[in-house]
């Protein structure tokens, strides 16, 4: 029984059982390895570290409140996922397509990573290359949109902004985390890009739609 484990823990280990328990609610995700902005290199996550200490008694803990901890001992990846389907976060249209484009982007450089199994991109070229595949309402997008995407996909650690500055909306230098393989598989890319070229020719259907009711 988890309770059973949690009482052999140290007081120490049981502030970090709370402490790591909320946040994995909050975040869903967590990874081996972060950036360090002001030392401009990655380092091990000490949350991580302890995560995989305390992990046999978190993962009893969840499975008893509904939720499944899993991890990832090749990428460095700890998940947390609801078996019910009203307390998980949806994402709108936008920052969806954006999470799509990031995947595409991570899976096109894989065999460029390195050790620590993260992508270099930057907003631009999320944008653009969204812009290419024609997910974009009218070819544009906003600050707005923009920013919001990135702001939810950084609180669910799956991309990491490389400034400690505030998310700029001219645009940010990212890095693409390997939790985003979890969160959409290998096999779920063709699957993903066929649901997304179906919204493409419903929107084009609907365009066409309105340019004939208004010439007649």
């Amino acid at each position: 029984m988890w309770s059973e484990q949690y009482e052999k823990l140290s007081s120490y280990e049981k502030s970090e059982f709370r402490r790591l328990g909320n946040y994995l609610l909050s975040h869903t995700y967590m990874v081996r390895f972060t950036y360090d902005p002001s030392e401009e290199t990655t380092l091990p996550n000490a949350d991580y570290n302890m995560v995989m200490r305390l992990f046999d008694v978190l993962r009893d803990y969840f499975e008893v409140t509904g939720w499944r901890l899993t991890k990832d001992d090749t990428y460095g990846v700890v998940s947390l996922i609801s078996e019910f389907k009203h307390n998980r976060y949806r994402l709108d249209r936008f920052t969806t397509l954006f999470l799509y484009v990031c995947r595409l982007i991570y899976e096109e450089n894989r065999e460029n990573e390195n050790s620590y199994h993260v992508v270099k991109t930057d907003t631009a070229s999320v944008v653009e290359k969204m812009k290419t595949l024609g997910l974009l309402k009218g070819g544009k997008s906003n600050q707005k949109e923009r920013l919001d995407a990135q702001s939810a996909l950084a609180h669910f650690n799956i991309i990491q902004k490389m400034t400690s500055s505030p998310w700029s909306k001219d645009g940010n230098e990212l890095l693409i985390l390997p939790s985003i393989l979890t969160i959409i598989s290998n096999q779920s890319i063709n699957a993903m890009k066929a649901e997304l070229d179906d919204m493409k020719l419903a929107e084009d259907s609907d365009h066409e739609t309105a340019k004939e009711t208004i010439a007649d």
